[in-house]
């Protein structure tokens, strides 16, 4: 039990916000809410990763941004209709489902019933095929002469 915490506490580190000190703001609610917003932009370098997350320059321009616009008084959709103006639906970790995000949000969906397709056509296909019919005499007498030759083949 103590190495698992011993293990936590020295992942802890990892998880820590890339936000710098002077980009924090006085106000806790502001902050809070700034904070809120960044984890739903991408950094555009690091593109999965949040802008909170991420040490690059952009993303810390786009933490500035989101900041100053809270302080400006935009409401938490203002800022992000504000950077998605800018930046397009990209910036955004998971985008609006919209007309032109539909392909998106419907590939998986799209995927999984094209792959459905052969299932259904080999499933329908192989019950169209009659069974084993049973052979005629004169079928059985080709058969048998066919195995009959194959066996003296393979015997000598």
């Amino acid at each position: 039990m103590r190495l698992l915490i011993l293990f936590v506490l020295l992942l802890a580190p990892i998880s820590a916000f890339a936000v710098n000190p002077d980009e924090v703001l006085p106000d806790k609610t502001l902050e809070t809410r700034a904070r809120t917003i960044s984890a739903e932009l991408r950094c555009m370098v690091c593109q999965n990763q949040s802008i909170d997350d991420s040490n690059a320059d952009l993303a810390r321009d786009l933490r500035l941004l989101v900041r100053k616009r809270l302080l400006n008084g935009d409401t938490d959709q203002q800022v992000l209709d504000y950077i998605v103006s800018r930046y397009g639906e990209f910036v955004l970790l998971k985008p609006r489902l919209e007309w032109t995000t539909l392909l998106l949000w419907a590939s998986p969906i799209l995927l999984l019933g094209c792959s459905m397709v052969p299932v259904v056509v080999a499933r329908s296909t192989r019950r169209r095929i009659p069974p084993h019919a049973k052979l005629t005499d004169d079928e059985r007498s080709k058969l048998e002469k066919l195995l009959a030759e194959a066996g003296d083949r393979y015997a000598g």
